[in-house]
């Protein structure tokens, strides 16, 4: 399944929650389901459930289904939780980290920085936005990322607060990944287990 470029509202409509790394827009007042029977109350099945959980995390995280499940399976591989492994190794891909520590409005916006050439990771100019990023690794901008009308915008104004898991230094524009980010750090809610449920199914 191909990566999501449609409209992102209707997304969050769909799925009944924000997603900030989808998009800063919010539905608003617009919070019944897309469609012409959006209105209606359904009871949803247990598949159904669990198929919007991982949804959220596809939508969020800008995974293809491929790559989501290749990560379901390194984090069943790990001593955690298989669940707060997933959520780990999605915080750690490199166009996240650059969402969270405010250099990008979104993680689409931040994508493109990193495919563009305008992260740094401990002084390389990178272009893989799946990259991991590890403790300790420093990224910055790139000499012209900071003329970048998003970056500035996003540096005045992050989407959202950054975490304690990301130490940054604003006079140096720098972030320092501080420690491996914990296994609920996803910005959303999130019913995890029915995720884990979802892949227990289908390999």
């Amino acid at each position: 399944m191909a990566r999501y470029t449609g409209p992102r509202v209707r997304v969050l409509r769909a799925l009944g929650t924000d997603l900030p790394g989808l998009t800063r827009k919010t539905p608003n007042n617009r919070t019944q389901p897309p469609g012409q029977h959006g209105g209606k109350q359904q009871r949803k099945s247990e598949f159904g459930q669990q198929l919007i959980e991982k949804q959220k995390l596809r939508y969020h995280y800008g995974v293809s289904e491929v790559q989501l499940r290749t990560l379901m399976k390194e984090a069943k591989k790990g001593k955690n939780p298989t669940g707060e492994k997933l959520i780990e190794l999605l915080e750690r891909r490199l166009d996240n980290v650059v969402f969270r520590a405010g250099f990008a409005p979104s993680i689409p916006c931040a994508r493109q920085l990193v495919r563009h050439g305008h992260i740094q990771v401990n002084g390389r100019r990178v272009t893989m936005p799946a990259q991991r990023v590890r403790p300790g690794d420093v990224l910055s901008l790139g000499s012209k990322a900071e003329k970048v009308p998003a970056v500035v915008e996003s540096l005045a104004e992050p989407a959202l607060a950054r975490p304690e898991w990301i130490a940054f230094d604003g006079t140096q524009k720098r972030a320092t990944l501080a420690h491996v980010p914990p296994g609920d750090a996803q910005p959303f809610p999130l019913e995890m287990q029915k995720v884990v449920e979802y892949y227990a199914t289908r390999g």
